[in-house]
């Protein structure tokens, strides 16, 4: 027999796992957001490296810049190579109520953390994504995974893990896989790929590798860091 505290804890628990499954797809991402939000700016110390066919590039330590709500920079002397949908482009899906809807997919289980799938759908022919999945951690209100496919640049999976900066959502590692036929290579770069008939390339994709540490968090980043870029 169950005593009064016993069955009190377990009223609670069945109340508590009903409202977690019972949470719309649209409210989880608001949570996500959130916790994106208490970042309203922040620097990083990131080292990239690349491993894409006719690429060969050394890894790459330079400085991330981001500001509240559209401005992000890479300080380096080098060519970094990139994808959007890592960084602005997945913030500006998670935030978007009008343009896409949120669908509740699935739950499911990745490297022992419990995930919700959600698939986000645009509302309109004219987006450029076709479609984005989005693991989320529930607890940690953080996404783990995500996989984005756009007309422009083909499929995009990214994995996060998080570490330092959980409480604001930020990584400490992301991993990229890019389709390698339609990823988008920086101009200066394309110049330089050996891109002779001989060479046979087995691989469909590539990867990006990114460590971030040294955060520094809402400390002020002026507007004018960001001058070049507009």
């Amino acid at each position: 027999m169950l005593n009064l505290k016993q069955l009190l804890f377990l009223k609670l628990f069945i109340v508590y796992s009903i409202s977690i499954l019972a949470q719309s797809p649209r409210a989880l991402l608001n949570q996500v957001q959130v916790k994106l939000n208490k970042a309203a700016n922040y620097t990083a110390d990131i080292n990239i490296k690349v491993d894409l066919p006719y690429i060969t590039l050394m890894p790459i330590n330079s400085k991330l810049y981001y500001k509240q709500k559209d401005n992000f920079k890479i300080d380096t002397k080098s060519i970094a190579i990139l994808p959007k949908q890592g960084f602005l482009q997945l913030n500006m899906l998670v935030n978007d109520t009008v343009n896409y809807t949120a669908i509740f997919q699935s739950k499911e289980i990745i490297n022992k953390i419990k995930t919700s799938l959600l698939n986000l759908i645009p509302n309109n022919d004219t987006s450029d994504v076709v479609l984005a999945k989005l693991w989320v951690d529930e607890i940690n209100q953080v996404i783990i995974k995500s996989q984005v496919t756009t007309k422009s640049s083909g499929t995009i999976k990214t994995e996060y893990i998080y570490g330092s900066q959980v409480f604001y959502g930020l990584p400490d590692d992301i991993k990229f896989t890019v389709d390698i036929k339609k990823f988008k290579i920086p101009k200066a770069l394309s110049a330089d790929i050996n891109t002779s008939k001989t060479t046979k390339v087995e691989k469909k994709f590539g990867e990006i590798n990114i460590k971030l540490k040294n955060y520094q968090i809402n400390k002020g980043i002026a507007d004018s860091v960001f001058d070049k870029i507009k």
